[in-house]
């Protein structure tokens, strides 16, 4: 894991993932911590970095489609989270249900 943890911080559960990107899937690690959703993409894609969620920020999870090229329906393997702002974040995960309870048990805390 390249991010940096906070004072206090652990990983709880981590995992390849995608996050779709517009018609780009990038391909990637996700890491959950007790504080934050963390998504590093690998340096092969074009659009790469790091995209983060706090999980206070966290306003509900989803299970969803993966959609080819951003509008077709292929497989129903992932999860959204949205934040507060509106703002959705698909990830493409084994295990999206394990997730999504890994994640909700991390917010109650």
């Amino acid at each position: 894991m390249k991010t940096p943890l906070n004072p206090d911080e652990k990983i709880i559960k981590q995992g390849a993932a995608n996050l779709q990107k517009n018609i780009e899937t990038v391909g990637g690690k996700l890491y959950l911590t007790n504080q934050r959703l963390i998504f590093e993409a690998h340096s092969i894609n074009i659009q790469g970095g790091t995209s983060e969620i706090a999980l206070s920020n966290v306003q509900s999870l989803r299970p969803c489609w993966t959609k080819f090229l951003g509008l077709i329906p292929l497989l129903p393997n992932s999860l959204a989270v949205y934040n507060k702002q509106g703002e959705e974040y698909r990830f493409v995960l084994f295990g999206r249900h394990a997730w999504a309870a890994a994640i909700d048990a991390q917010r109650v805390q």
